[in-house]
């Protein structure tokens, strides 16, 4: 199973209002476990980005002038997401954007949901947790994620985090390797998530000594004596 988790940043909150895509974040899950392959960009959106999406995500119109255009990572970026199971929070933003985006490319584009199925993890989480705060942030204190680096919204970062949230709201584990450990062209893939090491030693076994199981006998003795019989550790066992 081909999942990709995905996050853009814009320049404002409505693509019928002429905002635009600005990043694309995605990691690729394969049968639940991170695989390392990841597609991102910064992308240059040919307007300004507003005072209030700055706030968010710290991208400024500076940064994008050089970047490329949607029209020219569209066919990669399709090229990486088709067949695959999208996993967003609050997809139908991420949704109508990345849409719109393929409506302004000339010549007939598919919309993503006619190539994609889509999960929207925002949905989930109310299912899950009616009456509660929902955000990727709140889940990431809910399932103790860290997200510790995310001072400012980022869409590989947000990816990466909704990844390891998705994964443990799911009841799945994360694969401990980090997705987009390695830099990408945009230089957009070197901040990361901790993640414990499974390839880390067993844990040393200690047993109890022959003195410690006399005593542990001797209390459950006087534990069964003062219960009048009623001692079930000391019944552990029987009747398997």
């Amino acid at each position: 199973m081909r999942q990709i988790v995905l996050d853009t940043e814009t320049t404002g909150i409505d693509p019928n209002d002429g905002h635009r895509i600005i990043e694309i974040g995605c990691v690729e899950l394969l049968d639940r476990k991170l695989t390392g392959r990841h597609f991102h960009y910064y992308i240059n959106p040919q307007r300004e980005v507003e005072a209030g999406a700055i706030e968010v995500h710290g991208i400024t119109n500076e940064m994008l002038a050089d970047k490329p255009l949607f029209a020219a990572v569209a066919e990669e970026f399709l090229d990486f997401v088709r067949g695959a199971e999208l996993v967003i929070h609050n997809a139908p933003f991420d949704i109508g954007f990345l849409d719109m985006e393929l409506a302004l490319l000339p010549g007939k584009q598919p919309r993503l949901r006619d190539i994609c199925g889509v999960i929207d993890t925002l949905v989930m989480a109310r299912q899950k947790h009616p009456g509660q705060r929902n955000s990727l942030d709140a889940l990431c204190q809910r399932y103790y994620v860290d997200n510790s680096q995310r001072d400012l919204h980022g869409a590989l970062l947000d990816a990466e985090i909704l990844a390891d949230v998705y994964l443990i709201m799911t009841g799945g584990q994360t694969n401990l390797a980090l997705a987009g450990e390695e830099n990408d062209s945009e230089g957009g893939a070197g901040t990361g998530i901790r993640r414990v090491d499974d390839n880390r030693p067993a844990l040393k076994v200690v047993r109890a000594s022959e003195a410690e199981l006399a005593a542990h006998q001797e209390q459950l003795q006087i534990i069964d004596k003062a219960s009048g019989g009623n001692c079930l550790w000391l019944n552990v066992g029987e009747g398997d």
